[in-house]
């Protein structure tokens, strides 16, 4: 549910009894346990306005809450402040509709759109590499968080299978073998190699350059050999989307050759648009104030990475008719997503209703600070990245005589892969972060281990209780009142995530449930022989919506629970 939405009706209604014309501002959660659950700072901004002191201002608004739902008591503080109650009453019947529901009654958006979701991006020349990890599981997360509120997600994946590069490529995957599966085991050995041969034999480079035409010209064989190459690469990106349990497929594959033919109409369309000029042979787009411009088409009539860009924007905008447009690429091509969308508005290949955002994210550093390297300095690929976190993780499991071998593997890849994943997602995309698996993989703090256990907690509970749940959930004390006010949040928080972005916001927020789960536990026994049947039922729910809660949010951020840890 809606939790603020709630409250700010109540608020609606308040200043419309006195007389108060003006759109109340959003409440905000209070940020002591004695200021209340909520707080309604507008009384200072609606003050000039109205002409009248803040502080009668919410005196007039307090004077017509309604407190027979919702609320159940209200105080001015300070020059106009109003902290806010919630009813005890009413939240545990909302906590028991949303234990009585799939969805744990959230609802899906009135007025979903369209949104494409562009990330992970790999390289079909090489193997994907930890640089490609940031990119793949905040998008994946983004897509899931869009897809569970109700919008209709289209999953792109863009690679580079396009350009100079693949003609030597196709022509070393002939010369080496018919199939390339030995070759290409280690993509990077097999980029090397081809490069090698390339810069040695001038024949060879010959016929790179020969292939080079004949793909673009659309020659059979070529082609044969081109989409070879392009299967065995995106084979082993599957192989790690599927240890990320990321959910790209095939089928979301839109690469640079799948909007070829529509290159020189981009350009041809921007003549048309009056936008387009010629600089030193080349055609460009230029912006006032700005000295580099956008360039469209090379003096030899080669194509970049921005006419490819516009001619997918148009692509999204009008033929998929996407309202939200996200691209998931690191902060350093700022610069370029910011001229190429306004090219793209300004030649009215978007419409101007059409949302355009670059969703940034910053560096994986090593514990020194700096980028993440492998020990020689080379680039660390991303599958020996994640095998490692199983290894690791496997570490971290105790009691290992209570499991067989097949599941102490199957909950180290849960353990492992969760805590790479949740260690991103739970900082600020836009920042750097320091990778450290000691810090990943702790079963304090905010991490994904952290969250398992919790969740693997509550099963136990319900383990040993193991008989039917009836009753109604009381909330009589102050640690039951937190929990159960925090779990009717969870709406509110994804709704604000989705608009940011921001999958650490998800994560902040699962951090505080468990946190807070974690103390009721301590402090309101369930199980323990003294407790009144209500009570205990009452716990018990509490604990299997806390569960559920825990679960939906991993699950948007792609991350397993475990029944037992």
């Amino acid at each position: 549910m809606k939790l603020k939405s709630q409250i700010n009706d109540v608020l609606k209604d308040a200043f419309k009894k006195a007389g108060i014309e003006q759109e109340p501002l959003s409440v905000t959660e209070a940020t002591k346990a004695e200021f209340g659950d909520y707080q309604f700072n507008g009384a200072m901004a609606l003050a000039k306005a109205l002409g009248k002191n803040p502080r009668q201002i919410a005196t007039d608004i307090l004077g017509h809450l309604d407190f027979s739902g919702v609320l159940t008591k209200a105080e001015i503080a300070g020059p106009g402040f109003i902290n806010l109650w919630l009813n005890p009453l009413w939240v545990a019947s909302q906590c028991e509709a949303a234990l009585s529901s799939e969805r744990l009654n959230i609802a899906t958006r009135e007025n979903p759109i369209k949104v494409v979701v562009d990330y992970s991006g790999p390289n079909m020349a090489k193997q994907m590499h930890v640089g490609h990890l940031r990119s793949t599981i905040i998008g994946d997360t983004l897509a899931n968080l869009l897809t569970f509120l109700g919008d209709d997600v289209i999953r792109q994946n863009h690679i580079g299978d396009w350009g100079t590069q693949f003609g030597m490529l196709i022509a070393y995957l002939e010369m080496k073998d018919e199939d390339g599966s030995v070759s290409l085991k280690d993509l990077e050995q097999f980029y090397k190699d081809a490069k090698a041969e390339f810069d040695a034999s001038e024949t060879f480079a010959d016929k790179a350059r020969e292939y080079v035409v004949k793909i673009q010209s659309g020659d059979a064989h070529c082609l044969t050999l081109w989409q070879k190459f392009i299967d065995i690469s995106l084979g082993h990106c599957e192989e790690v989307y599927e240890k990320l349990n990321v959910n790209l497929t095939r089928d979301d594959v839109r690469s640079e050759s799948f909007y070829n033919d529509d290159l020189a109409n981009v350009v041809s369309d921007l003549d048309k648009a009056g936008i387009l000029e010629e600089s030193k042979g080349a055609k460009c787009v230029f912006f006032e104030g700005e000295e580099i411009p956008v360039i469209i088409q090379k003096g030899d009539g080669g194509y970049l990475y921005a006419t490819t860009d516009l001619a997918a924007l148009r692509y999204r905008a009008q033929t998929l008719e996407a309202k939200r447009i996200s691209y998931v690429v690191d902060a350093r091509q700022a610069g370029h997503f910011k001229q190429v969308f306004k090219v793209a508005k300004d030649a009215g290949f978007v419409p101007d209703d059409v949302k355009l955002e670059h969703i940034a994210f910053g560096t994986m550093m090593d514990k020194g600070g700096k980028p993440f390297k492998t020990r020689d300095g080379g680039t660390v690929k991303l599958i020996d990245l994640l095998d490692e976190a199983v290894i690791k993780a496997k570490e971290t499991i105790n009691n290992k005589e209570e499991y067989t071998d097949e599941q102490i593997t199957d909950l180290a890849k849960i353990i492992g892969i969760g805590a790479v994943k949740y260690a991103d997602l739970s900082i600020n995309r836009e920042s750097n972060y320091i990778f450290n698996w000691d810090k990943m993989l702790s079963f304090e703090g905010n991490t994904s281990l952290y969250m398992q256990y919790g969740y693997a907690r509550i099963q136990s509970i319900f383990r040993k209780h193991n008989a039917e749940i009836s009753g109604d959930i009381i909330l009589e004390d102050d640690l039951e009142r937190r929990l159960a006010t925090m779990l009717l949040r969870f709406e509110d928080v994804l709704n604000r995530a989705a608009i940011d972005a921001s999958p650490n916001q998800i994560t902040t927020y699962l951090y505080e449930l468990a946190s807070i789960f974690m103390r009721f536990y301590e402090h309101n026994p369930i199980l323990k022989e003294g407790v009144d049947e209500k009570t205990k039922m009452s716990r018990l729910k509490l604990a299997d919506l806390t569960a559920k809660t825990i679960k939906q949010g991993l699950d948007i951020l792609g991350i397993q629970v475990v029944d037992k840890l």
